[in-house]
């Protein structure tokens, strides 16, 4: 069916200055899915996304986003046309309040209703957030500020969102609970989702589909609960092991 796939990547080249990390990634993620991208510490895994979003350098292959070749455009280019991307660490403005950074992520719209509107969304996303809208994000725990970072971007109303690691250094418990948005976000907010995370196990068992990255290449890729039951994956590439 056309124009089902929202984002798609063809032998994707990326890293840093001289070093090649991505080496010829092609995936794909279709309008509505949750895909995982799992893989051992090292595998490339946020660096592909930070190549689809433009914030690490392409050294050759393609980005597709909505049918449009968008493999050069700068990040701000990409928000507009409807991608949204949380990086891993500094993904805040500690010295504004939570609703503060939300209006932040609204740069681009210009109507109040529209602004009050995707708030009104995020709250009802994440209810914690709306108990402490006049919080200063510093002020916020982990899971929190995680959960502000989201909603910032979601403030945008992305057609995709690009998660790097939203649950890094948070406790299992709370890191579970983000995880276990992602599904309601994907319905409120009507986006499609790619995700970078460590807890493969969990992110894999929400995902529509997963791919598994090693050394900067594809090893394998399926529905979450095809990858989850190869034994070999399991041991080598998702830190698994059977007595």
């Amino acid at each position: 069916m056309p124009g089902t796939t929202i984002l798609s990547t063809e032998d994707l080249v990326g890293g840093y200055g001289k070093m090649v990390i991505i080496q010829g990634v092609s995936i794909y993620i279709d309008r509505g899915e949750i895909v995982a991208l799992v893989g051992p510490n090292g595998s490339g895994k946020s660096t592909l996304l930070k190549t689809i979003y433009g914030v690490a350098k392409v050294f050759g292959g393609k980005v597709v986003f909505e049918g449009r070749d968008v493999t050069w455009l700068p990040p701000e280019a990409k928000t507009r046309l409807g991608m949204g991307y949380v990086p891993q660490t500094d993904n805040v403005f500690p010295d504004l309040t939570v609703e503060e950074n939300l209006e932040m992520g609204a740069y681009l719209e210009r109507d109040e209703n529209k602004i009050r509107e995707a708030m009104e969304m995020v709250f009802n996303i994440f209810p914690v957030l709306r108990e402490f809208r006049k919080t200063l994000a510093g002020a916020l725990s982990g899971g929190q500020r995680q959960m502000l970072a989201v909603g910032r971007a979601l403030m945008a109303r992305p057609r995709l969102l690009l998660l790097d690691e939203p649950t890094a250094g948070l406790a299992p418990k709370i890191a579970i609970e983000l995880l276990d948005s992602l599904k309601q976000i994907r319905e409120e907010a009507g986006v499609s989702i790619l995700i970078v995370e460590q807890h493969a196990r969990r992110a894999l068992e929400l995902a529509d589909r997963g791919y598994v990255l090693v050394a900067g290449r594809v090893a394998a890729e399926g529905s979450g609960q095809e990858i989850l039951s190869r034994r070999d994956l399991q041991e080598l590439f998702l830190g698994i092991h059977h007595g």
